[in-house]
């Protein structure tokens, strides 16, 4: 294996262990420190593939941190450089987790535990709508994304509907409106 690739899939490792061991509240909360660490630190890919791929593991079933350290490991290693990635997402979250359960066993959750997780759960709502915003930047470009981002948003919390319904809807609205503008160029 060469130098340079195995630099990158150390690298790989370290982003996503350290975006597993240090964010709390899941995947989206993980989204701007990978994409800072994988886009300005270590440039492996550019910010639009980091979007892409991130915007694409928040639409598929699963874990959003297992799912963007494949398409982000891929990109960057190939099939070494996912399954690295994927390691390093999940590692220490089993052993966090493992160690956390030992631990919570002896502590009674009253107190100063329970502000502690206040706090947590705070920041963590921060680091969420960081990655929303990032996303958003990205995404919404025009009056018809926005158009699209109001209407999912209302479907979502406004009408409950099912958002694999709304990703699935969206999708199609966004192919319908490519082929006319296709279509309208022809012409």
């Amino acid at each position: 294996m060469s130098t340079i690739k195995f630099k990158t899939l150390w690298e790989l490792f370290f982003v996503f262990f350290k975006a597993g061991t240090f964010t709390f509240a899941g995947g989206l909360a993980m989204l701007p420190v990978i994409e800072k660490d994988v886009v300005e630190k270590y440039k492996l890919l550019t910010r639009e593939n980091f979007l892409e791929f991130a915007t694409l593991a928040q639409t598929l079933p699963g874990v959003i941190a297992v799912n963007c350290a494949c398409f982000v490991g891929k990109r960057a290693a190939g099939l070494a450089g996912m399954l690295v990635a994927v390691l390093g997402a999940t590692l220490s979250a089993f052993v966090l987790m493992l160690l956390a359960t030992i631990l919570l066993q002896s502590v009674p959750m009253q107190g100063a535990v329970v502000g502690a997780f206040r706090g947590i759960r705070a920041a963590s709502a921060a680091l969420v709508l960081s990655a929303a915003f990032t996303l958003g930047r990205y995404s919404v470009k025009d009056a018809f994304s926005v158009a699209v981002m109001v209407l999912a948003f209302g479907l979502v919390f406004l009408a409950d509907v099912n958002i694999l319904f709304v990703i699935i809807g969206a999708g199609l609205i966004g192919y319908l409106r490519h082929r006319l503008t296709v279509r309208k160029a022809k012409v």
